[in-house]
């Protein structure tokens, strides 16, 4: 590892140089731990082979800040969820590389998908073959070489490359990286039965998420967070004093049965059990633990999970006997109530939420509907904020081909049945970046207007603040005006103002119809 780009060039070591076995055992994967590097410090890397003049090329990295410790600056975070192989080209990941924007990537999970071309969504086409995207292998995942596989191919994508490269990653998983919908029984398209075992390659449930999981710790740059606990992805990052990462599986652990699909009316009808758990008990008291220890160290505390977590009516699109998606923290009232009544019992000031997995923008006041009094267009009674993001390429949850003009009406919608529901947007795919400082955080919305095509480009759609102490979006919300989607009591002004991030040149360009 080096401490500059040119020390790389003319062979200087600075901190250390390791030499690191692979084998068939770990998918030929490499992973090299730096010593005695100091905090908050850029440092490069490059591997070469056996000595030899067979080179990496240069990758660069960056240490965390010492916990408990001054950062002097702010810290900025690009935040990504549900890149679909088939889909599109991973342009969102290049952007803030090719823009040299952010400190580190934040990635909620669906990294990959489990399916073969064609497969997802149910009856969906995707452009796999017409953009020679076709996932390998072509079916959907069950063995070990399977995940593997697909991780390999997903990792050819020069813009996932790039942000690998220049860019330190936290991740965890969401669900397809193992199979949609799981649980700890089963999952939507398979369970622990007889019927199941034979249908599915001869594969039991367990089986299936241990090849899925080994595939992720060999691929990923991440330990294994318990040798004892091949499942446990859950853990923590402090960032000096100013915020504390908290990563959550909101999706794998210990989680109580989900909506699958066929019991959404028995889900619905559980959904207020006091025993269901979206993360497993061990893990869930970790969780409130690590909101309340931190509340005393680090000025933020940010929860990277997976799903939505603010109560969402969704009848627009789910209809009025189950208005809710059940596959969410709605399927989860009453894990949903001890969070919020952790954060209100101790007085825990400054949380953000951050969810993916929904294929759409959301951002609301966090609020304890029916227990808090919630005043919505000042935000009084909030207790922090969430920020839910789009995907980088997986289609649209509301219409993989959804027009400009329904996605407005249905986030219009949205936004008037649900009081903390301050945006909504349904029609671009992107991601969103973060610059957290002890006085605000602020998070901007990027929309990309083609993926169809290896580019550069995007849209900044919409951007928020929230000022240190006031557990509220700042108002008026978005500055009372964002480029797409719906905001409360706002407007919205399109231009189609784009940025090349190539050529840093700006340009008016008409959207493209990938939802």
């Amino acid at each position: 590892m080096y401490a500059h780009d040119n020390d790389v060039r003319q062979g200087k070591q600075v901190a250390n140089l390791r030499t690191a076995y692979t084998s068939s055992d770990v998918n030929f994967t490499v992973k090299v731990e730096g010593k005695a590097l100091k905090p908050f410090t850029i440092y490069y890397y490059q591997f070469n082979v056996c000595n030899s003049d067979v080179k990496s090329p240069v990758g660069r990295t960056r240490t965390l800040p010492d916990s408990g410790t001054k950062v002097r600056r702010a810290i900025k975070l690009a935040v990504y969820s549900c890149a679909n192989y088939p889909f599109g080209f991973f342009n969102a990941y290049g952007n803030p590389e090719r823009k040299d924007s952010v400190d580190y990537i934040v990635h909620l999970g669906d990294y990959i998908y489990e399916y073969g071309n064609g497969e997802y969504p149910v009856g969906g086409l995707g452009w796999g073959n017409s953009m020679r995207r076709v996932p390998e292998p072509n079916r959907s995942c069950h063995t070990l070489y399977d995940y593997r596989r697909r991780l390999a191919q997903y990792r050819s994508d020069p813009d996932l490359r790039a942000s690998h490269q220049k860019f330190p990653w936290i991740t965890v998983w969401d669900d397809h990286e193992v199979m949609d919908n799981p649980y700890r029984d089963g999952s939507a398209g398979m369970n622990n039965t007889e019927q199941s075992f034979i249908k599915d390659d001869g594969i039991s449930v367990e089986a299936r998420k241990m090849n899925a999981v080994r595939a992720y710790f060999e691929w990923m740059p991440l330990r294994q967070v318990d040798m004892d606990d091949n499942l446990r992805i859950w853990r923590s990052f402090q960032f000096g004093d100013l915020f504390n990462l908290i990563m959550l599986d909101t999706r794998n652990y210990d989680r109580s049965i989900t909506d699958l699909y066929w019991n959404t009316g028995y889900v619905h009808t559980i959904s207020d059990d006091t025993s269901r758990s979206l993360m497993g008990s061990r893990q869930e008291n970790w969780f409130y633990r690590q909101l309340i220890e931190s509340a005393s160290t680090t000025r933020w505390r940010v929860v990277g999970n997976q799903v939505v977590f603010s109560k969402m009516n969704q009848s627009i699109s789910n209809g009025p006997k189950n208005p809710f998606n059940y596959d969410q923290w709605d399927g989860y009232a009453a894990n949903r109530n001890r969070t919020l009544k952790t954060l209100y019992d101790n007085s825990i000031d400054n949380t953000v939420f951050l969810a993916g997995d929904s294929h759409a923008s959301w951002v609301s006041d966090l609020v304890w509907l029916g227990e808090k009094d919630y005043n919505s267009e000042t935000g009084a009674g909030s207790i922090g904020v969430e920020f839910a993001g789009t995907a980088v390429t997986s289609p649209s949850s509301a219409g993989q081909n959804i027009t400009q003009e329904k996605a407005l009406n249905r986030s219009a919608w949205l936004t008037a049945a649900n009081p903390e529901l301050q945006w909504q947007e349904y029609y671009y795919r992107g991601y969103f970046e973060m610059t957290i400082d002890y006085d605000a955080v602020n998070a901007t919305f990027f929309g990309l207007p083609t993926y169809a095509t290896r580019n550069g480009l995007e849209i900044a759609l919409a951007n928020f603040t929230v000022l240190a102490g006031e557990n509220k979006l700042r108002r008026p919300v978005g500055g009372d005006s964002v480029e797409f989607g719906n905001l409360k009591g706002g407007v919205t002004k399109q231009t189609n103002l784009t940025n090349d991030t190539n050529t840093g040149e700006w340009s008016v360009f008409e959207s493209s119809k990938l939802g």
